[in-house]
């Protein structure tokens, strides 16, 4: 029996950042019953241009209403400025990047991409600002940077948007778990703790029964 959960997710995704604890706390769940989580970058904003002004002024009216819901913490002041390019695809590979590095740094590169991005108000959107990141968590900056840049990181980025549009997966978060092939929904889209725990609780007492 093969077990583990699947998390699909943008890490400039305001719902993912809000829904971010109750993923760790999901998450450390899992494995102490031996499950693991494999994470999915789905690519929210690809290719995406330029904010303009009204763009901007609904995305941080959207990132209150996700502080509001949720209580985590946005920086408001001078959050994504003129010229910013909300392109999440590079955020997204930056994950994919440290994951064919080493599988055991992609949360913690995670975490600090999203504090830098909602709490510290850094682009990243950029190589610099991702490498730099990268080694804050224990990636090696020249190794990283070349993985990040590479053709088979590019490609594995793309395999993994196609898998997510494939499954009809329109909205993040989404949580799967995953026994023997077969899917199970935990949540699509945010929901507290107090939900979703006894779901995968009863999910990994079947699992374990199986």
């Amino acid at each position: 029996m093969t077990a583990r959960l699947l998390y699909v997710m943008d890490p400039m995704c305001s719902w993912c950042w809000g829904f971010a604890p109750v993923a760790q706390t999901l998450i450390a769940q899992a494995e102490a019953a031996g499950v693991p989580t494999h994470i999915v970058p789905g690519g929210l904003r690809r290719g995406a241009g330029a904010l303009d002004g009204a763009t901007r002024a609904y995305i941080l009216e959207h990132w209150q209403a996700v502080s509001d819901a949720t209580g985590q913490m946005f920086r408001f002041d001078g959050a994504m400025p003129d010229g910013f390019v909300y392109d999440t695809e590079p955020a997204c590979r930056a994950l994919v990047a440290a994951r064919q590095i080493d599988p055991g740094r992609v949360w913690p590169l995670l975490a600090a991409m999203q504090q830098a991005f909602y709490q510290q108000g850094q682009d990243i959107t950029r190589a610099p600002q991702l490498v730099e990141l990268a080694e804050q968590v224990g990636l090696e900056r020249s190794g990283f940077a070349e993985t990040f840049n590479s053709d088979a990181s590019r490609t594995a980025t793309e395999a993994d948007f196609a898998w997510v549009q494939g499954l009809g997966i329109a909205g993040f978060p989404t949580l799967l778990a995953e026994r023997n092939g077969q899917l199970a929904l935990l949540t699509n889209g945010y929901q507290p703790l107090e939900q979703l725990a006894p779901l995968l609780t009863r999910w990994l007492q079947q699992a374990a029964c199986a």
